[in-house]
């Protein structure tokens, strides 16, 4: 249970869902999976797969997973079944079909395939810590983290949580520190990055496995570029790249952490628990001390 991205949410105050309301929220938009015609089914599932447990909570730590199940059906497949099918029917009429006859085979074809199509299954998991007031998303795009954050609020009727924001951009400070060839506090900076213009063209330079304590970066911040992307080291323990929306991806937690959990634990579902509870611990210092250096949180 290693987090690999995070979209960072904060609490508000009037969240307050201890582990046993939560679940009860929850129960409100449970999994159910695709029916014969749907295309796409959301819901709520046992983040460690144990039945009923909606809620996985360990020293008031919740961990939630949205499932999502969705049919594949590529509009190829559905275009060449179509043309057959329009191809008989300009044959018996004597006539192309006309826009709305098209429209009506189209949806007819579609109806009929969509309970042989492929399914695709995923999960998505949310950490909330209700102690400092953090809700992170596992997810690398925004838009699944929406998907998410929509459904928790169908679930709880109201949603007390805001996106995170910084009194200094992102952007303004990873340019800053990389011009300045550091990161401030326990941050080192790693050999990634990413460098783009502002003007309109928005012409990009990345670095990869690249020292970046170098003129050649320098010059391109001096040339007005500023950095949209950066990977960096927190005390030595984890590795991630920071980008310019305050998101967090390509998590990546010292080996040693998860040796830890392992000697910890006797069978799955301990080393389950260990692994969440570790990994909640690393992140939330993780956390204070990025805010930190970012100028604290912004209105």
């Amino acid at each position: 249970m290693w987090f690999r991205n995070l979209q960072i949410f904060r609490l508000t105050s009037g969240w307050d869902y201890p582990t046993e309301s939560l679940t009860a929220a929850l129960h409100k938009g449970i999994f159910a999976g695709c029916g014969a015609t749907d295309r796409v089914a959301r819901g709520w599932v046992p983040p460690r797969g144990n039945e009923g447990e909606l809620v996985f909570s360990v020293e008031h730590q919740q961990l939630i997973a949205l499932g999502v199940e969705q049919k594949l059906l590529p509009a190829s497949v559905v275009r060449q079944y179509a043309q057959a099918k329009l191809t008989e029917i300009e044959a018996a009429q004597g006539y192309k079909p006309g826009r709305k006859q098209v429209r009506e085979v189209i949806d007819q074809l579609e109806a009929e395939l969509l309970p042989r199509a492929f399914v695709k299954r995923g999960l998505t998991y949310v950490w909330i810590d209700p102690i400092n007031r953090w809700l992170l998303v596992d997810a690398s795009s925004s838009t699944r983290a929406d998907e998410v954050m929509e459904h928790l609020k169908l679930s709880l009727g109201d949603l007390p949580v805001t996106l995170l924001k910084t009194q200094l951009a992102p952007a303004t400070a990873m340019t800053q520190w990389l011009a300045a060839g550091e990161a401030p506090g326990s941050f080192t900076i790693d050999r990634d990055c990413e460098l783009r213009a502002t003007a309109e063209e928005r012409a990009a330079v990345r670095y990869a496995r690249h020292n970046l304590d170098s003129d050649d970066v320098r010059s391109h911040i001096a040339g007005g570029k500023s950095a949209t992307r950066l990977a960096l080291t927190w005390n030595d323990r984890i590795s991630f790249v920071l980008t310019e929306q305050l998101q967090i991806k390509r998590l990546a937690f010292l080996d040693l952490l998860k040796e830890d959990a392992e000697r910890q634990s006797e069978n799955a579902d301990d080393l389950f628990a260990a692994n969440f509870t570790l990994m909640c611990g690393e992140l939330a210092q993780l956390l204070e001390h990025l805010l930190a250096i970012l100028g604290g949180e912004g209105e």
